[in-house]
């Protein structure tokens, strides 16, 4: 007699057994690493970092069982970090550090320095957001896209090469930073008309990795020259605005990669890159109009250890709304273009509406929880730095509108089962709410959150 297939039962193996023997040296190298610290620097840190740790090691060993291109990132940035700290040193434990050697070692001078391995995230953004996009454009199912190509080649070209013309020539200063934003698109179209697979979108997977490599060595290295230009002024690079415009640009990215991994879908990628981008350009503008780069001795208010978790917390948030916004944006698009033209560009080369419905409600649950837990730990050092857990400060307050846009958002998804073009809307002004608590305050508002302003 055979047995129907549904009724076979296969026992799957428990979750540690699924663990390979990699999976297991990391674990052992995480454990160590935590050891290490503890060991050495045990008597430099309170019971409150000491507690952080604890915390985090344990979440990092799990993020890499869970999520395994999570190690070899982790190892890579451990690499590069080690490389430019001990450049620092002269490869010797006795050697106090000297930061002239920036200028002189190789390594320092073009590679993993913090200035040097920044600079070299904001060039690999420019090329995943390219190598991405560029799959939109390209001869695919018999159909060529040499029409839409040529023209979004023309337009922004032309728009990119206007605004660097104005911008160097001093017409209207400032104007070329905006320029990278266009010249992606173009660079884009351009490979998209020669690419036959999906070649280019694996490329700008490799690239946006990369990216957040240098970008993490870049802040891991900054964090031990602040410790070089004085002891007394060293801290945790996630102070000011250049420091935490790093760290949103790895932070989205990291994000956006997980989501790309678990979906298997690279087509996400041109839009969520672009906010990278953008932020890449803002860094650039700060370098090189404001010297942002350059290391200070933190003010009194952010010298707490508070600022260790606050920030980073509500850079999770952060990244969360950017890129639930941006795919709001291909959202709209793929169903318009569903709409006018179904078998037109934006209703076949977009992801699926399910797909990026789908991320945009998990990106923002994500992004909120994270940013719940920033605005507590923000009340907890407002009460340490000012005697008060909430002032009314216009950061506070717009920290708040930003929480009920998001609370909002959940709420109607959860209770109503809103889904669909009236989300994508929701999530894009969401972004535009984020950022001016983010940016908008420190320019147009002053309060005690005034240090941070441009």
């Amino acid at each position: 007699m055979s047995v129907p297939h549904e009724a076979i039962q296969v026992e799957q193996p428990g979750w540690f057994r699924r663990l390979s023997h990699l999976d297991w040296a990391w674990a052992a190298l995480v454990t160590a690493a935590t050891v290490f610290v503890l060991v050495m620097y045990g008597d430099r840190i309170d019971f409150y970092e000491t507690s952080v740790l604890l915390i985090v090691a344990p979440g990092i060993l799990w993020l890499g069982w869970f999520w395994r291109p999570f190690q070899a990132f982790s190892l890579a940035v451990a690499g590069l970090s080690l490389l430019g700290i001990l450049s620092y040193h002269g490869w010797s434990l006795s050697d106090p550090g000297d930061l002239a050697r920036a200028e002189t070692n190789f390594f320092l001078k073009f590679l993993v320095s913090g200035e040097t391995a920044t600079m070299w995230m904001c060039v690999l953004p420019f090329g995943a957001t390219a190598s991405y996009l560029a799959p939109l454009f390209r001869y695919k199912d018999g159909r060529p896209a040499i029409k839409p190509a040529l023209i979004m080649l023309a337009v922004t070209g032309a728009i990119g090469a206007a605004l660097v013309y104005v911008g160097m020539n001093n017409i209207r200063v400032g104007v070329q930073f905006i320029a990278p934003m266009f010249l992606i698109v173009t660079a884009g179209a351009l490979i998209g008309l020669f690419a036959r697979s999906d070649f280019p979108a694996r490329v700008g997977t490799a690239l946006a990795w990369s990216g957040s490599v240098m970008g993490l060595t870049g802040l891991m290295v900054r964090w031990r020259e602040t410790y070089l230009h004085d002891p007394t002024w060293g801290y945790v690079p996630v102070s000011n605005l250049y420091e935490v415009f790093i760290q949103f640009a790895v932070m989205t990215t990291m994000m956006y990669l997980y989501y790309e991994y678990r979906s298997r879908n690279r087509a996400m990628g041109g839009f969520v890159m672009m906010v990278v981008s953008a932020s890449v350009c803002f860094l650039l503008w700060y370098v090189f109009d404001r010297e942002a780069h350059l290391i200070e001795p933190l003010v009194p208010a952010l010298q707490s250890w508070w600022m260790k978790i606050h920030v980073p917390a509500n850079f999770v948030g952060y990244g969360g709304f950017a890129i639930a916004a941006m795919l709001g944006v291909a959202y709209l698009l793929r169903a318009r273009g569903e709409r006018v033209n179904p078998d037109g560009l934006l209703a076949t080369r977009l992801p699926s509406r399910e797909v990026m419905d789908d991320v945009m409600y998990k990106v923002i649950a994500l992004g909120f929880a994270f940013f719940t837990i920033a605005t507590i730990l923000g009340a907890m050092w407002a009460a340490e730095a000012w005697g008060g857990y909430w002032s009314w400060d216009p950061k506070e307050t717009w920290a708040l509108i930003v929480w009920l846009n998001y609370a909002a958002w959940l709420h109607m998804r959860f209770t109503k089962g809103w889904r669909g073009v009236p989300m994508a809307w929701w999530a894009i002004v969401g972004l535009f709410i984020t950022t001016f608590a983010f940016i908008g305050v420190n320019i147009f508002l002053s309060g005690l959150h005034s240090y941070g302003t441009l």
